[in-house]
């Protein structure tokens, strides 16, 4: 009984993931044409916090399902300073 509970929890968390990140993704898409955003992009400063709000939303998303797609951002070797900087 406890087995089912705890599957159909772990259900409901995944749908809630990925119902999240779909939502996310048609934002990001701006089907609106850009007449409805939460913050209008010509607001300096703040303007594109929704998009980048969105997009952390789909790679945690990502993250969540075992997708780590924040390693394609690492790079291998860095130069000079900065690589005996990291050694240390």
């Amino acid at each position: 009984m406890q087995a089912e509970k705890g599957c159909a929890v772990r259900i409901f968390k995944d749908l809630i993931v990925a119902g999240l990140a779909v939502l996310a993704g048609i934002y990001l898409m701006n089907p609106t044409l850009g007449f409805f955003e939460f913050l209008p992009d010509a607001l300096p400063g703040v303007g594109n916090l929704d998009e980048a709000t969105a997009t952390l939303i789909i790679v945690n998303a990502f993250r969540y399902f075992g997708f780590d797609i924040t390693g394609l951002f690492r790079r291998e070797g860095l130069p000079g300073k900065q690589r005996e900087a990291n050694e240390r």
